[in-house]
């Protein structure tokens, strides 16, 4: 049995993976800014010492698009060395080094951090998952039009398939960078908001909409996409059967 210590525990795939862990029998601590007994903010890095104290594995699922994340994991990378953990394991996105968002060069820049932190490590990048392509769509569908990038495709993944690797890779050794994962599917944006329609019994016309600046351009050119990689099995439209009503 490993003891293994889950940044971010309690959001969408920290959830999934938590009980992943603990289901193959393994002990497991959820960090999170507010749960207990590990409540505990990693850009303030109060209380991550006894977080950390004694565990195999560390899992950094933690992250927010409003920043700090760079801070964070400074924090947890110099608490993790002092307490001599043997693995750190973290989650990234395909594309941080293509395409220049904001959100993503801090991704990649923690992806660096943990790379140069004299600790065993393993880091995942995966594609957008199926959760934040349908909040997307649902946002937009509040609007009489459903508005649309023009010219971009997305290729999502089923979280739960995330949490299952990422589960293997944190109860073996590290690997350095593995191989990405990618959804099963290329998809174009009117193809996955037809199919979000269908499957929520709503009906909206759809506009594609050109956007500027290098950050469209490089979703545009595909660089967040991972088609030689596509090994996922879930499609967008089974996880809107699991996710959806009839009426949404």
């Amino acid at each position: 049995m490993t003891t293994i210590l889950v940044t971010g525990g309690t959001g969408t795939l920290g959830r999934l993976l938590t009980k992943r862990l603990r289901a193959d029998g393994h002990e497991v601590r959820v960090l999170s800014r507010h749960s207990q007994p590990y409540a505990v903010d990693l850009r303030e890095d109060t209380g991550l010492d006894a977080a950390v104290a004694g565990v195999d594995t560390i899992v950094h699922c933690a992250t927010s698009p409003r920043g700090g994340d760079d801070r964070a994991a400074c924090n947890l990378i110099e608490t993790a060395r002092q307490a001599g953990v043997p693995h750190l394991v973290y989650i990234s996105i395909v594309g941080v080094d293509r395409v220049p968002l904001g959100y993503y060069r801090t991704k990649l820049a923690v992806e660096r951090l943990v790379e140069e932190s004299g600790l065993g490590w393993s880091v995942l990048r995966t594609t957008q998952f199926h959760d934040l392509v349908l909040r997307l769509l649902r946002g937009s569908a509040r609007l009489p039009v459903l508005l649309l990038p023009a010219g971009v495709a997305d290729q999502p993944i089923e979280a739960a398939e995330v949490a299952a690797r990422l589960a293997e890779i944190a109860t073996g050794e590290p690997r350095g960078r593995v191989p990405d994962m990618g959804g099963p599917e290329v998809r174009t944006f009117p193809e996955l908001a037809q199919a979000y329609l269908r499957a929520s019994g709503r009906r909206r016309p759809l506009l594609n909409v050109r956007l500027a600046g290098t950050t469209y351009h490089g979703f545009r050119a595909g660089g967040h996409l991972a088609p030689k990689r596509a090994v996922g099995k879930v499609t967008f439209e089974r996880f809107l059967a699991s996710r959806l009503p009839e009426q949404d």
